[in-house]
């Protein structure tokens, strides 16, 4: 057997780990086995790699693993769990650059060699190379600007309201049309004056395509924004999977495509709308008050630590539901401390996770499972819902559109269908906030005006270790 076809085999094992490690994420139980079966598969497959005979030099490839190691050290220690979502964003948009490049320097290859002598070296379809090399800049290069401005908007460095002119969308659109012109051109252009032209174009109009694609979406609709630049990253590998022929890479860049495509769809269903809405709406654009129209009249009513442990003490049915305000604060592990003493008085405790709650996908799982809160405790909005009437009490900690009443009250409201957590249904809501703001959204939240909701303001942190000293005086008492 030569190397190509032991290079090959080795491909499809690692290919296999990664089926087998991503089916495994699927459940808590296996999902840390499932982590490391996916990275043994990546590791087999940066190893077979750098075996091949194509390798002329491993200058760079240390230099840059060096480097790389390094930077992931840092980050993995320095950067918060609050911080986690614009990591993210900033690792797709790094995925779309890296694919990117691939592509650039595989057109320098072709440059250099000229058509004829490249195809003679490296075989291939000259028409197939240059698609796969246009759509290799073209998906790589909107992942990388799109994902630098949605981590500029998680990370508050720009505004997260969508921003918006008068034909913007129509704008996208000439600038998708021309670089898929370009592209053609590319492909099929004799001539290396044209194919320069042709690929400066489409280099340059996708990296700011990414930019104004992301522009117009609202900081409320990143969980789906985030899910869909990722499964872009995915494709944008596999593109250059094809443009190095490399097999190992076009099935991984498949699995986390197709897996991020899955993913945002469910992210959307979870929110009762469309991709097209997501990404065109300009969801929270004008929704600074909005209309009146099934809105709940009443006043906010503030509750002191003391006056919620006298509450939470009195309670035998208790849900956590937490929202980005638990993930600013740090908070995850109090909030845990606090379940535990709510057990230890005879307390049943629930937390309730909403699909889009945070700032990225699985975003308030990561943080429960970070303070080591029982897998088990975790329920499904679907699950929770039918069981509300029969809390005690539900903890809202920072969370916003996800609780809000006019998701289902109010037809003039931007979230009106979107399948919430019924919070207002329990005999008791508190609502843990910093203040009366309205949250990242922009929306008010009908939750907070009821008659069984009370505001406990502050720090989420603080105002939770006021309640657990509460109850730890009472233990010792």
């Amino acid at each position: 057997m030569n190397s190509a076809n032991l290079i090959n085999l080795a491909y499809i094992a690692a290919a296999i780990l990664f089926i087998l490690g991503l089916k495994m994420l699927g459940r808590q139980a296996t999902a840390r086995k499932g982590n490391a079966l996916s990275a043994v598969g990546m590791l087999l497959a940066i190893v077979v790699t750098l075996l091949d005979h194509h390798v002329v030099s491993y200058t760079w490839i240390v230099a840059g693993l060096i480097a790389g190691t390094a930077i992931g050290v840092v980050c993995a220690r320095a950067v918060k769990m609050t911080s986690m979502p614009e990591m993210v964003a900033l690792l797709n948009g790094f995925g779309g650059l890296a694919s990117l490049l691939v592509g650039w320097a595989e057109y320098g290859k072709i440059r250099a060699y000229g058509w004829d002598a490249y195809l003679a070296e490296f075989s291939g379809n000259p028409v197939f190379t240059g698609l796969v090399i246009f759509l290799t800049i073209l998906i790589g290069g909107i992942t990388f600007t799109g994902s630098v401005y949605a981590f500029a908007k998680l990370a508050g460095l720009v505004s997260g309201k969508p921003v918006r002119w008068a034909g913007q969308h129509t704008m996208n659109i000439a600038m998708l049309m021309v670089m898929a012109a370009a592209g053609v051109l590319f492909a099929l252009t004799g001539s290396p004056q044209l194919a320069l032209v042709a690929f400066t174009a489409f280099l340059v109009l996708s990296l700011i395509l990414g930019w104004t694609f992301v522009m117009p979406i609202g900081g409320g609709d990143m969980p789906v924004v985030i899910s869909l630049l990722n499964s872009l990253s995915g494709l944008a590998a596999a593109a250059a999977g094809f443009v190095i022929a490399n097999n190992v890479l076009i099935v991984a860049g498949c699995l986390v495509g197709t897996s991020g495509v899955i993913l945002t769809l469910i992210m959307c269903k979870a929110m009762n709308r469309t991709l097209v809405n997501v990404l065109f709406s300009g969801f929270g654009a004008d929704a600074g008050g909005g209309s009146t129209e099934g809105a709940f009249q009443g006043e906010l009513k503030p509750i002191s630590p003391e006056d919620t442990f006298a509450v939470l003490e009195a309670a035998r049915q208790v849900v956590f539901i937490p929202g980005y305000g638990m993930a600013v604060s740090q908070a995850q592990h109090v909030v845990r401390e606090l379940a535990e003493l709510l057990e230890q008085n005879g307390a049943e405790v629930r937390f309730a996770i909403h699909p889009v709650a945070g700032r990225m996908p699985g975003h308030m799982n990561v943080l429960l499972a970070e303070a080591s809160v029982p897998y088990e405790q975790l329920v499904e909005m679907d699950s929770i819902n039918p069981l509300m009437p029969q809390m005690d009490v539900a903890v809202v900690i920072g969370a916003n559109d996800v609780v809000n009443p006019a998701a289902a009250s109010d037809k003039s409201s931007p979230i009106y269908g979107m399948p919430i957590i019924k919070a207002h249904e329990a005999r008791t809501c508190i609502c843990l906030k910093r203040g009366k703001g309205t949250g990242f959204s922009g929306l008010e939240n009908q939750l907070f005006l009821m008659p069984n909701t009370r505001m406990l303001y502050g720090d989420a942190k603080g105002t939770l270790q006021g309640v657990v000293a509460e109850f730890k005086a009472l233990a010792a008492s």
